[in-house]
């Protein structure tokens, strides 16, 4: 099997794994919160710690089999830009609003990013060094 098809398989597993675990887990993470209503969780993956570091991990496998097969150097600039907006995405806690519309949509589309994310920034590291150590050559 050449190396683009693997890739393209680790992209589909990738969105398949990230959307049905966000799913998932995002529903354990609602069906055993407690707090007010009123208050969104800042790390709403405490309650399904277990499962979530196994979705976690493959997420991370599956970044680095992307990272080191399939971006080409001309789409370099447009993944690491991409990862950049997930990670900001990430960090702003974007979904805390959908929360007050109902609280089992965050904790689905929070779930789903964080996967999203685990799955990006492995990729990028990995990009990342092989664009350093390129235009190190270059020179």
């Amino acid at each position: 099997m050449e190396m683009q098809e693997i890739a393209r398989w680790a992209y589909i597993i990738f969105v398949v794994v990230a959307i049905v675990a966000g799913l998932v887990l995002g529903y354990s993470a609602y069906a055993s919160y407690t707090t007010l209503p009123t208050d969104p969780p800042a790390n709403w993956a405490a309650n399904v710690a277990t499962n979530d570091g196994y979705v976690l991990f493959a997420m991370l496998i599956l970044g680095i089999i992307i990272g080191i097969t399939s971006i080409t150097a001309k789409e370099v600039s447009a993944f690491l830009i991409a990862t950049i907006a997930l990670l900001v995405a990430s960090a702003a806690n974007v979904w805390a609003g959908v929360w007050y519309i109902h609280p089992l949509l965050f904790f689905w589309a929070s779930a789903i990013l964080s996967y999203i994310v685990a799955f990006a920034a492995p990729a990028a590291v990995i990009i990342s060094i092989k664009s350093v150590l390129a235009m190190a050559k270059e020179k």
